[in-house]
């Protein structure tokens, strides 16, 4: 009566692998960037991105505000990593995400795939769409997160040179001053 959904997204990110594996993975990062999630906290004292660490995960009101825990497994950092859910939430039986990191020249290539069992065939349709919506969403969201540090960045050495070059005309200015004192 359960069925299965199938999603699997690819893109290229400018960014290492092991950036985007943190971000990705990391429950309280992926929070701060992707905004199909509330919370995510880790069950228990230790909180680490290790395999069978668990975590608890809540989704924004427009996924219902489903909260639902889920078991890291297949860590192979910074290639590959992923989870899935521990208990049905929702019309959702079971979930599963996985993530690659594949290095490529110029940045990284990113494939986000989720897998899904819904218990109610009348509600897959609607769930695929939302959860395809999600993958994709989560993607550009991953990319636009890293293109902002990079902007921001660039925006800072940007006045750091503006600076530096103001001080050099300033220099210059004044030795030119003291050069016509001099004569």
């Amino acid at each position: 009566m359960s069925e299965e959904i199938r999603i699997k997204h690819t893109i290229p990110v400018r960014a290492r692998p092991d950036i985007l594996y943190r971000l990705a993975l990391e429950p309280a990062r992926r929070v701060g960037w992707d905004r199909n999630y509330v919370s995510g906290t880790y069950v228990g004292s230790e909180g680490r991105l290790v395999n069978n660490a668990l975590v608890n995960y809540r989704l924004a009101r427009n996924l219902l505000g489903l909260k639902f825990q889920a078991r890291y497994g297949q860590l192979q950092a910074p290639q590959r990593g992923g989870w899935e859910s521990v208990a049905p939430f929702g019309p959702i039986e079971k979930m599963t995400q996985s993530w690659n990191f594949k290095a490529m020249p110029g940045g990284t290539e990113v494939t986000f795939g989720l897998n899904a069992r819904i218990r109610y065939r009348w509600a897959a349709k609607q769930l695929e769409r939302i959860l395809n919506n999600m993958v994709v969403g989560t993607l550009l969201a991953l990319q636009k997160q890293v293109d902002a540090q990079g902007a921001q960045l660039m925006e800072d050495m940007g006045k750091e040179m503006a600076e530096k070059q103001k001080a050099e005309q300033k220099a210059a200015k004044e030795a030119a001053k003291a050069a016509k004192r001099r004569r």
